[in-house]
């Protein structure tokens, strides 16, 4: 008697935001019955980030690399579609897996839903009601192509019954990417470590008020260029009050350069660094005064790490994280980001840390429900 193979799931990774997402699930996934193969498209790919992501967080060697690269959204989303199904094609899955809401994302759900593959979306439901960002459209259009739906909190059941999902394909499970934070918090690098060389880090290490670290990079905050010098010469005001040390992401570094805004961090109060593994991010993050984000994960991350947020955005699919968490939206309004720094900075009573909790089933046990559910609904 032929003994019938387990199902098998294809897991799909694609950029930097869905690397912490897939690192626990893909560990949950390896301890159950079923066959999981792990397609990588290369939408974020370089050797540094390879040892930056991949090593670092544990993440076996893809089965596949599609090697897409970058370009605009149409045209790589187009071409993730052509190099993944002939993948699917081949390996014939059960079901296919996303995570998050990057080009991806949609594009591998596409595929798998018009050959009449199951999808299961990881991290689904989280919805701004803004229809400018490229992720909403992909958040939405994924969540209606699902056949299982796991969800990080509990606002994206509701989102998902208004949009006609049905009830029972909807899962409340927590949110993957804390599992991975907790596991790999011990382990962040320390900031000493990752300032070690610059010649203003004493200015960081050494402060009465400590510091705060920024991220910038979405598409509407730096390449608008009244948008971007306005949030730096904001940016460079609290810099007066808090030093910041300031990843820059590639795409914002170009912006600056090309729009001639570089003395506007050419301050001892803003050291810029490159862009920076999981693990140096962690390790900067857990010990900063403030954060200032315009990044969807990062509002998630200092939830979790019960440190103040202050989000550069109009709007936010994490809302959780500014309801019972450690984050506040204020946009790109320079009178209501002083305001908010100030009111953190200002806040004896917590020591300079806005009060929250940290949200229901955000425990690090996320990607083990995941797995549990997904192994019986296959079966």
């Amino acid at each position: 008697m032929t003994k019938q193979l387990a199902p098998k799931v294809l897991c799909v990774v694609g950029a930097r935001p869905n690397f912490m997402k897939i690192a626990p699930i893909m560990d949950a996934l390896a301890a159950s019955p079923l066959q999981v193969r792990l397609v990588h498209t290369g939408q974020h790919y370089d050797e540094a980030m390879k040892h930056q992501f991949f090593n670092q967080l544990g993440i076996p060697r893809p089965d596949m690399d599609l090697e897409v690269g970058s370009g605009s959204h149409a045209v790589q989303t187009a071409e993730v579609m052509r190099r993944f199904e002939p993948v699917v094609d081949a390996e014939q899955p059960n079901a296919v897996l996303v995570v998050g809401d990057v080009n991806s994302t949609i594009a591998c759900a596409l595929v798998a839903s018009k050959k009449g593959i199951p999808v299961v979306h990881v991290e689904a439901g989280l919805r701004s009601y803004d229809r400018t960002m490229p992720e909403e459209i992909n958040r939405i259009l994924t969540d209606q192509i699902s056949d299982l739906l796991f969800t990080t909190e509990r606002s994206a059941r509701d989102n998902l019954l208004r949009e006609g999902i049905a009830d029972e394909r909807i899962h409340f499970v927590g949110n993957v990417m804390i599992d991975t934070l907790l596991r790999h918090v011990k382990q962040a690098v320390p900031v000493e470590q990752v300032l070690s060389g610059f010649v203003n880090a004493p200015v960081f290490l050494q402060s009465a008020t400590g510091y705060g670290v920024l991220t910038l990079h979405r598409p509407s905050n730096v390449d608008d260029p009244v948008v971007l010098e306005r949030l730096l010469v904001t940016l460079r005001n609290i810099s007066e009050r808090l030093p910041l040390i300031f990843p820059v992401h590639p795409r914002t570094e170009s912006r600056i350069k090309a729009l001639g805004l570089e003395s506007l961090t050419l301050t001892p109060r803003i050291q810029r660094l490159p862009p920076q593994g999981y693990l140096e991010m962690l390790g900067l993050m857990s010990r900063a005064r403030l954060v200032l984000t315009d990044s969807g994960g990062i509002q998630e991350e200092t939830t979790a790490l019960g440190v103040p947020c202050i989000t550069l955005r109009e709007s936010t699919e994490r809302p959780i994280t500014a309801e019972q968490g450690t984050n506040t939206i204020v946009g790109t309004d320079p009178e209501k980001i002083l305001s908010a720094a100030n009111e953190i900075l200002s806040e004896a009573l917590s020591k300079g840390r806005k009060a929250g909790q940290v949200p229901e089933l955000w425990d690090g046990r996320a990607a083990q429900r995941i797995a549990v559910i997904l192994e019986k609904w296959l079966k």
